[in-house]
């Protein structure tokens, strides 16, 4: 965060008090009624638990993820990519070295991707590649964290992931939400999420934040899926700081998915690359070497 930043205190702020209350709102009496928010795996409650604690369960985690035939395999199919690979060729055959070769919190990362992809299954042309672009993400999103003081890599990393959960949210529990998507994607007059309000009441990021709220994780991750596409609160002195630079590093982030797939550049970076870059205080400079370095890390995604 740049501390030379003048912030600037707005009517309505989005703070998280605000945003539980309209969630609460909404859910009882507004557009959020009809929306089926799926429930919280219980491997991802537990591994949310054993994570939580100052000093993870290690034992837990390893359970967790041994009581899973796919999720293991998952773990040791990344143990074992170029990425990870022993220098002496030695390959893993366990959860546990596995996670001694991944790392724990990579560990965590993978296991919390492998059980909301399997909760939420996206078989839909409107959403080609949904996970493998969220999983692209959320990498992108870690990668910037470490070289921001003050951000978790592992808050980044989740946020990055489950940013656009409630697209898929809404394309199984709303009629029409497929045919908005391809008319969103097409207009150049307004932003995405205008056009899902017009249609429907509610957009991907105010579902996206009932479902983190659902599943009683972060508030700060709550409060910034909720703004990612609210970048007019970006630098508002009542929103936690940390929220803003998720919002920030999210479009950073994308912008560099968008450069490494050979994709022009969005309405959203367009508009909002300045008080971004400003926000996370970084150049132009800065950003190509970033781009560079996370090419590979996308490339082995």
């Amino acid at each position: 965060m740049n501390s030379n930043t003048v912030l600037q205190v707005k009517p309505q702020a989005k703070t998280q008090a605000v945003i539980r209350q309209e969630l609460e709102q909404s859910r009882r009496n507004g557009s959020l009624r009809q929306i089926q928010i799926p429930p919280c795996p219980e491997l991802l409650a537990r591994l949310q638990a054993a994570m939580a604690h100052a000093e993870p369960d290690l034992n837990e985690v390893a359970r967790i993820a041994a009581s899973d035939v796919a999720m293991s395999a998952t773990l040791l199919r990344t143990a074992n990519s170029p990425v990870y690979k022993d220098p002496q060729g030695l390959p893993c055959t366990t959860v546990g070295q596995a996670m001694n070769r991944i790392g724990l919190d990579e560990t965590a990362a993978i296991m919390t991707g492998f059980l909301l992809r399997n909760t939420i299954p996206v078989n839909s042309p409107h959403l080609l590649r949904f996970w493998e672009r969220s999983t692209k993400r959320a990498l992108a999103c870690a990668f910037i964290a470490r070289q921001l003081p003050g951000l978790s890599p592992d808050l980044a990393h989740t946020y990055g992931l489950f940013c656009h959960v409630g697209m898929p949210v809404l394309l199984q529990s709303v009629r029409g939400y497929g045919s908005t998507m391809v008319e969103a994607a097409a207009r150049i007059d307004r932003p995405y999420i205008a056009t899902e309000n017009a249609n429907h009441r509610t957009d991907h990021a105010v579902v996206g934040a009932l479902l983190i709220r659902a599943w009683n994780m972060a508030p700060e991750l709550m409060s910034a899926i909720r703004l990612h596409h609210d970048f007019e609160s970006l630098g508002d002195a009542a929103i936690e700081p940390e929220v803003h630079t998720l919002v920030a590093a999210g479009l950073v982030a994308e912008h560099l998915m968008r450069r490494h797939e050979g994709l022009p550049e969005d309405l959203d970076w367009a508009a909002n690359r300045a008080a971004a870059l400003d926000w996370l205080q970084i150049g132009p400079d800065e950003l190509e070497v970033w781009d560079e370095q996370l090419r590979s890390v996308l490339d082995e995604a």
